[in-house]
């Protein structure tokens, strides 16, 4: 018997608002293909700035900072698929959001880039505008963790003002719901292939830092 697909969902917003209500709608997606859509609220975490250490390139090793980062990024690690699902914030992405991006993605992810080819989804809510730029630096950021990017035809963008205001963009939320599905029948196609080819290898090991000739590579390569 395989286990449940799993996907894992980070929250970027500072409220209990129409970001968790549309991943909400999400889950409730997930829950129909029989798949486990945990959402990560980032506003209940400790989460620390990135400190003053200042020697993230030259570090081989995760970061010293303590707080949670850590956890989160072993559920990402062990889970089929993630969504970054972000709020637009003064013309940008939340600063919450902003904040576990470099934390995780300098601290943690970039020595092996552990989430390579797992599923990736994007959303943005906003008011009206941003709702793009949000949506693509979210989706450039899946890229440099060289993710397998799943789409939803148009970006799956939800426009909200007011709580409550996401579930009233019908268009919006039939985005996520395709984006969801179509997360979801990658991931069993994945699956499927990896069962039939018996193959699961992702990248060569000389691959697994892209900051060539930096001191981090070469400490990397002496271990």
């Amino acid at each position: 018997m395989t286990a449940q697909p799993k996907i894992v969902a980070i929250n970027g917003s500072e409220r209990d608002g129409n970001t968790a209500d549309v991943l909400r709608h999400a889950a409730a997606v997930a829950a129909k293909r029989n798949v486990d859509l945990e959402a990560v609220d980032l506003r209940n975490l400790r989460m620390e700035r990135c400190g003053p250490c200042g020697d993230c390139n030259d570090r081989p090793l995760p970061c010293a900072v303590a707080d949670d980062i850590p956890g989160v990024v072993a559920k990402m690690i062990a889970a089929d698929g993630i969504i970054f699902a972000a709020p637009v914030h003064g013309f940008g992405t939340a600063s919450l959001m902003q904040t576990f991006i470099e934390r995780a993605g300098v601290g943690y992810l970039r020595f092996d880039r552990p989430l390579s080819n797992k599923v990736a989804g994007i959303i943005s809510v906003a008011r009206r505008y941003s709702a793009g730029e949000v949506w693509a630096q979210l989706t450039v950021n899946a890229l440099l963790n060289r993710m397998i990017l799943v789409g939803s035809g148009f970006p799956a963008t939800v426009h909200a003002l007011h709580r409550g205001d996401a579930a009233k963009d019908e268009e919006g939320l039939t985005n996520v719901t395709r984006l969801v599905d179509r997360m979801t029948d990658m991931i069993e196609l994945l699956a499927e292939h990896r069962r039939l080819t018996g193959r699961d290898d992702i990248f060569r090991p000389a691959e697994r830092n892209e900051r060539v000739g930096l001191a981090l590579n070469e400490l990397q390569d002496q271990r």
